[in-house]
């Protein structure tokens, strides 16, 4: 087997900053002869926040499934710190510490929400500490509802599960896929501030929203999918509103 390129400075002692956590350089990807992404090149800073943004349809989930492994890419490169994982399978990804939330929110729906996350913990090779008591602590409203199947939650519910599952592996990156669509004004709070929290206990985060407030709220970078390409990008605090309601019309 070969081995994964470790992007090392070839001068150990020379001072080099170091990597994104997430560095996904000109990568293309394909459903059978037709391209969908183009040349997308996107960091994630360690510890930041980066939001990506734009209409339905233009590539952002496409993108998530590529950077975890459910999809591969027809070229490029995809990075998790020093490491290259472009050709690594969806487990391994897991293992090097990448947990993604699909727009979905996937749950076995049979199970109640504590055996969602035990199933979870249980797999997981970072189950050195009481990783269910830690995601729980995050959501309290999970702590009331433990014993529910997890088909019977709601909309907001069922986020903050499909989040909760996504923490429970200790992630060092975490991909969240529209966790707003769909849920309740006063959950998606809820979800803002266990995201923030996160951000600041040093957790990286990629978040693909359309609710612009909510995302510029929580991020320090951004960029704008169109038609499978990144067509803008850069700190938050550059972002221009007009700009990006042209870009997120219909």
């Amino acid at each position: 087997m070969t081995a994964e390129p470790v992007l090392r400075p070839s001068d150990p002692g020379a001072h080099v900053d170091p990597p994104p956590i997430l560095s996904v350089k000109d990568l293309q990807v394909a459903y059978g002869p037709t391209q969908v992404i183009f040349d997308v090149s996107l960091d994630v800073p360690e510890g930041g926040l980066c939001c990506l943004m734009g209409r339905n349809g233009v590539g952002k989930s496409t993108l998530l499934q590529t950077i975890v492994g459910l999809l591969p890419a027809k070229a490029g490169t995809i990075s998790l710190g020093w490491k290259e994982i472009t050709k690594r399978a969806p487990y391994d990804r897991v293992k090097a510490g990448i947990a993604y939330v699909p727009q979905g929110r996937d749950a076995f729906a049979t199970l109640t929400v504590f055996e969602n996350l035990r199933v979870v913990a249980e797999a997981s090779p970072k189950c050195e500490v009481d990783v269910v008591e830690a995601a729980l602590q995050r959501f309290p409203r999970l702590r009331k509802i433990l014993d529910r199947p997890a088909g019977f939650l709601s909309g907001g519910e069922a986020q903050q599960l499909a989040i909760a599952r996504a923490l429970v592996t200790r992630p060092r990156l975490l991909l969240l896929d529209e966790p707003t669509e769909g849920i309740q004004p006063s959950i998606i709070l809820e979800i803002e501030d266990a995201i923030a929290d996160l951000k600041k206990e040093g957790l990286s985060i990629l978040l693909v929203e359309q609710y612009v407030d909510f995302a510029m709220r929580l991020a320090e970078t951004y960029a704008v999918m169109d038609v499978g390409r990144i067509v803008a990008s850069g700190p938050t605090e550059d972002f221009d509103r007009e700009s990006m309601q042209q870009l997120m019309s219909v």
